[in-house]
Parts: C-alpha cells; structure tokens; sequence
C-alpha cells in the first residue's frame, strides 16, 4: 500500500529509506555516546532542517545532553543556495569550555558548514564537532571535519526527514530526489 507521497509527481526516487534512516541514527548515536563519556554534548541544531533528525539523534544518545538551537539561511526557496550565509536565530548557550556537536541536515557545498565552524570556534567551545545526517558527492569540505556522518549520497536536491523545498515535505518519513520547480526558481 503506497502513501499519498507517492502520487507526488515532484518527488523523484526514494535516496533513503525510513528504515535505514532509524538504523543509522541509532549507529550514530551509539558512537557519539561512546565519544563522549564523562563529557556530555551541548547539541546544536541548525534549524530547519535538522529538526527532525536532531530529535531522533538526542533519543539514541545514552547521555545527558544539553541543547540548542540556531537558524541560517542559504537557500531561501530556492533548490540552489544563494551563496550567501546569514544567521536568523542565533544560539542562546555561551560556548566556552563546552563539548559542542553541531546537527546538520545536509553538507551540499560546505559554504553554510564553513561559515558556521569559524563562527562557534570564535567562541572557545572546549571541542567543536560535526554530525551531519546528509553529504553530497563531491562536497568541498574535508571529510576529517566531519566527525559523524549518515549517508553520503548523490548531488541531488533531496526532501524529506526534516529537508524541504519552501517549506514542503519536511514530514516526509524518508529521503527524497525532488524533481519538481521550486517557486524561487
């Protein structure tokens, strides 16, 4: 039995599945409880997107967990980012001497991810690490500054699981190629 989704002609083929969406989450957070034994994380998730997946990180982590949460835009309502960064909302937490674990949706480009590591480092977070649901083949970023990553996948423009194009399709329970025109495009 199929979903409404699936009558959707904007979305494409399915890139991650709701399953193994759960099970690497549920990976994930057992290497990051394993990291940070005797230093619990302050989690800051980087609005909208991660939303989603940033809830299911914080359920499988074993430790006690401090959170926060930022905005920044790039994109708009656009399938392609605008090339500029800016913070909507920023944190509310002071940095200094924590064990910081950035949650991303996605790296695309690596341009919101760059902007953000020298942002926080400025700072003095006793460490700053990246967890990062979504990769895109052929991300400009160093795989060494990601600590912990979910899926790399193809670069495509993706929905679903918190991702979504003018704000559509963030409940979608997995990820999706979106095929459609975005309005901003």
């Amino acid at each position: 039995m199929g979903s409404f989704w699936d009558e959707d002609p904007q979305l494409g083929e399915v890139i991650v599945p709701a399953d193994r969406l759960q099970a690497r989450v549920a990976e994930l957070g057992a290497a990051i409880t394993a990291d940070y034994q005797g230093r619990p994380p302050l989690l800051v998730g980087v609005l909208k997107g991660a939303f989603v997946f940033l809830s299911d990180l914080a359920r499988a982590i074993d430790l006690p967990v401090d959170f926060d949460l930022m905005a920044v835009a790039s994109y708009g309502a656009r399938t392609t980012t605008s090339g500029v960064v800016r913070i909507v909302k920023d944190l509310d937490s002071d940095l200094a001497g924590r064990h910081v674990l950035v949650v991303e949706d996605i790296v695309d480009s690596g341009l919101t991810l760059s902007y953000l590591r020298r942002y926080l480092l400025a700072r003095s977070p006793a460490s700053l690490e990246i967890c990062s649901l979504l990769v895109k083949e052929g991300c400009q970023v160093p795989r060494s500054e990601l600590r912990y990553v979910g899926f790399t996948i193809p670069s495509v423009f993706v929905v679903g699981y918190g991702l979504d194009v003018a704000e559509r399709y963030r409940n979608l329970p997995e990820i999706r190629a979106f095929v459609g025109q975005a309005p901003g495009d």
